[in-house]
């Protein structure tokens, strides 16, 4: 499956779709796109991971570091669609712990706090 990352407008925040595998060759794209969409003022985030089956350690660094610019900037950022065998890594790394999964987009946007 080709990488591909796009952001849209959600009902709460912003939505960040990812398709593909997570990995050091395509984590830099994810990397950049979240940092930019933290940098553009985002308030909550949405990583959709649906079209997600593999994620490596480079991939949840990417996670973990907008989710720490995210608290640092008094903002909130969850998880969506995320599928067995990233919910493995997410498990037992336990990230899980820190950043909020949900089933889908629109689960993560009712549990996110409103936007200001």
């Amino acid at each position: 499956m080709e990488f591909a990352l796009a952001t849209r407008r959600g009902h709460v925040g912003t939505v960040v779709k990812v398709v593909g595998d997570l990995d050091m060759s395509t984590t830099p794209r994810l990397r950049d796109g979240l940092l930019e969409v933290v940098e553009s003022g985002a308030r909550v985030v949405v990583v959709d991971l649906t079209d997600v089956g593999f994620m490596d350690s480079s991939g949840l660094g990417a996670l973990v570091v907008a989710y720490k610019e995210m608290r640092a900037r008094d903002g909130w950022l969850g998880l969506a669609g995320v599928r067995p065998a990233v919910r493995k890594v997410l498990s037992i790394t336990s990230v899980d712990r820190v950043i909020e999964s949900f089933d889908t987009v629109q689960d993560a946007e009712e549990a996110s706090p409103p936007a200001s």
